[in-house]
């Protein structure tokens, strides 16, 4: 399958499945006319990257998941959940440190819009 099939087939941009090729998540061969040819089961791994990438998980993890990945889906060798489970635990402190920085500047702007209500006019 060329690259132009295999975009259409998973609706992913040629420069999106040079990405992944080039961060080592996809394979390909070239033909004798150095066009990228992929095998029958590309459409498969780019559907798993694609999931892999909406749980948050940075190429590089991904890259080092593949090899662990079971069947057609996205469900991955026990080996690898202990990783996977600090990825989540990694996100879960992202979350509450946005969540506290989101507080204090909502705090902030309150105070802010307060302050500007009541300071007496210079007039």
């Amino acid at each position: 399958m060329k690259i132009g099939a295999l975009a259409r087939v998973t609706g992913v941009s040629v420069r999106l499945l040079r990405y992944y090729e080039e961060q080592g998540l996809l394979t390909s061969y070239r033909a004798p006319g150095g066009h990228r040819h992929y095998t029958a089961d590309a459409p498969t791994t780019v559907a798993q990257i694609r999931t892999l990438l909406a749980a948050g998980l940075p190429t590089k993890v991904i890259r080092d998941l593949m090899p662990c990945l079971l069947g057609d889906g996205p469900e991955v060798d026990a080996c690898v959940l202990g990783h996977l489970q600090k990825q989540l635990n990694d996100l879960d402190t992202r979350i509450a440190d946005l969540q506290e920085a989101r507080a204090s500047l909502n705090g902030l702007l309150n105070a802010s819009m307060q302050a500007s209500w009541t300071m007496p006019s210079l007039a």
